[in-house]
């Protein structure tokens, strides 16, 4: 693999420091740091992108309750009392840690965007990508989220649950118009964030989509097997 290539360097480098680079492939990627400029080059420019904002994030303090809980669980069980309290309190409640995960997603995602564009003259955009067939009971979950610049010059995508692929099949993203054919902007994770790397992504597009395909992409310019997401641009 060359890593001397820009626009692969900046990719990992962007997943590293973001932290979406993990496992393996982590620690891979530190041990060809010493050896590769390009490489150390792009870590340290996403890295003069994030350390100004640190200094925008304020402290919070948990309640007391969420100090429970936590003590609760790295030493042990809580009193009866407390843990009576705690049965029906905070740390039980799924749905509202779910909720919290996925609005934590998309901030995220946002928080991506805006480091490759540290000033921007427009807010991010946010889409949902669902299911394009409706699941058990006529529900139909969102399983995408993309986070794109409000002059359309980065994207990122994460699944909101990882997706299940069989090894001979990759997930592709298109934008695709009011009219006519769609257009292919790249193979993205199935498990992970992906930055889009195409510049123009909302030019023309009116919503987009994630079909299922061969390893390496479509072999058309088209998509050829289903349609699993979709997510259209709101005005």
């Amino acid at each position: 693999m060359d890593y001397s290539r820009p626009e692969l360097a900046d990719r990992l480098a962007a997943e590293y420091v973001l932290g979406t680079l993990q496992g393996a492939a982590r620690r891979r990627f530190e041990s060809l740091l010493p050896a590769h400029p390009a490489l150390r080059a792009a870590v340290r420019g996403w890295e003069q992108r994030l350390v100004p904002l640190t200094s925008t994030v304020l402290p919070q303090a948990p309640s007391p309750r969420v100090w429970k809980g936590i003590e609760g669980r790295l030493f042990g069980e809580l009193p009866a009392t407390a843990a009576a309290q705690a049965a029906g309190g905070w740390w039980t409640r799924l749905a509202v840690w779910r909720a919290c995960s996925a609005v934590a997603g998309v901030a995220v995602l946002a928080l991506a965007v805006l480091l490759a564009n540290p000033a921007p003259t427009q807010p991010p955009i946010v889409v949902v990508l669902s299911a394009a067939t409706p699941g058990p009971g006529g529900v139909t979950p969102a399983s995408f989220v993309a986070s794109v610049s409000g002059d359309g010059r980065a994207m990122v995508t994460r699944p909101l649950v990882n997706v299940a692929l069989q090894p001979d099949r990759a997930l592709e993203l298109w934008s695709v118009p009011a009219q006519g054919a769609p257009r292919s902007l790249g193979l993205i994770s199935a498990n992970g964030a992906t930055v889009v790397s195409q510049r123009r992504v909302l030019e023309g597009t009116a919503a987009f989509a994630v079909s299922l395909e061969p390893p390496g992409g479509s072999p058309t310019g088209a998509p050829t097997g289903p349609i699993l997401y979709v997510g259209k641009l709101t005005s």
